[in-house]
């Protein structure tokens, strides 16, 4: 059989043969030196194992320390309280490892955030280069269409620094990329840019 090192298991697996029937109600489980010998285990893990099915009233212990099976319903509820014991850890390493993912995607956007922050920063020093921001509305003609196809630069004199949709943030866009209503554009050029660029991407 497969080596079963742990007391707790050796106790899950004699209670899982007491189900089965391989040990009957009533009668006699092998000597400890025995079921050391068939588990490959110290007498001493063996004491533990069975101190756990004799504590959940699945086996009881006679003076001449004789192994004697009391209930093959009890065996049941404990594998049955096991594996829900086990289930509920394994849950919970689990929402663990989650909960470590999730830090690590927030520390990641924090730091791209300062990045961008950061070089919003330094564009603000190089005047009269300043950036601003224009939100497209629902009913702007830009809505579907590439900033290529616009002629963004050329319309406006204003180059695209990034675009905010939702909580996304592309830096630098390229000229494939369609615009979608009430995205953000953020936008460096002269100091007309606002007032030129708000005219060409909302006109309304």
């Amino acid at each position: 059989m497969q080596e079963i090192t742990g007391y707790k298991s050796i106790a899950l697996d004699i209670a899982q043969r007491i189900v089965n029937g391989e040990f009957t109600v009533g009668s006699k489980i092998s000597g400890r030196s025995l079921l050391a010998s068939l588990y490959h285990v110290s007498p001493e893990t063996i004491r533990k194992a069975v101190g756990l099915l004799k504590e959940e009233g699945i086996v009881s212990v006679s003076q001449g320390k004789e192994i004697i099976v009391q209930s093959d319903e009890r065996a049941l509820d404990y594998i049955t309280k096991s594996s829900y014991l086990k289930s509920v850890f394994s849950l919970k390493e689990e929402l663990e490892n989650l909960l470590e993912e999730k830090k690590k995607i927030d520390n990641k956007f924090e730091n791209i955030l300062s990045d961008i922050i950061s070089f919003s920063d330094r564009l603000q020093n190089l005047k009269p280069y300043n950036p601003t921001e224009i939100r497209v509305k629902e009913t702007s003609h830009a809505i579907g269409k590439t900033i290529g196809n616009l002629e963004f630069w050329q319309q406006t004199g204003a180059t695209i620094i990034a675009l905010r949709r939702g909580t996304s943030i592309s830096i630098s866009p390229g000229p494939h990329v369609i615009i979608q209503e009430n995205d953000v554009l953020i936008l460096v050029g002269d100091g007309e840019v606002l007032q030129r660029t708000n005219k060409f991407i909302n006109p309304i």
